[in-house]
């Protein structure tokens, strides 16, 4: 199976506490918003760019609205194309 050509390839670790600023029942989605403005802000690309993968959405949702994680380690794939796709590290 033949990989997909790949510019750019991080892992960070996100800090996303600060969605514990916002009204408990919105702190999940602000989670994920936070780690939308984070890959945007360090990997030089739109907001519309950004994939967020399913799995990170589902761990960030697991604890329900009111109890996000304050960190998530991710890993960031920037296309040729400028579409950056987030996941886990372990993925492949």
């Amino acid at each position: 199976m033949a990989e997909e050509a790949s510019s750019e390839e991080s892992v960070f670790n996100i800090n996303i506490g600060r969605a514990m600023d916002v009204p408990v029942t919105r702190r999940a989605g602000t989670a994920v918003s936070e780690i939308r403005r984070f890959i945007v802000r360090h990997m030089k690309t739109d907001p519309a760019d950004v994939w967020i993968d399913g799995h990170v959405s589902e761990f960030i949702w697991a604890r329900g609205a009111r109890n996000p994680p304050r960190m998530v380690t991710v890993k960031a794939v920037k296309f040729e194309d400028g579409l950056v796709e987030v996941s886990f590290p372990d993925e492949e």
